[in-house]
């Protein structure tokens, strides 16, 4: 799954570790995720729209389709 946490996150001069703890996950976590090694959970999904003001599409894009 292709994501913008990454870029969201350097623009607001976040950390992976910063990112972390605002989704309570660790570091390692955003590490996976911003790599494309690991899909989030659908609540924690919602959680980094929420975050970042977003609609989860906006974040998060299914690379099957």
């Amino acid at each position: 799954m292709k994501n913008r946490l990454k870029v969201l996150r350097a623009e607001r001069d976040w950390t992976q570790a910063d990112l972390a703890n605002a989704l309570d996950v660790s570091r390692q976590t955003v590490n996976a995720i911003e790599k494309g090694k690991f899909d989030p959970s659908l609540p924690l999904a919602f959680k980094c729209a929420r975050l970042f003001g977003m609609r989860i599409e906006e974040i998060f894009e299914d690379e099957s389709v």
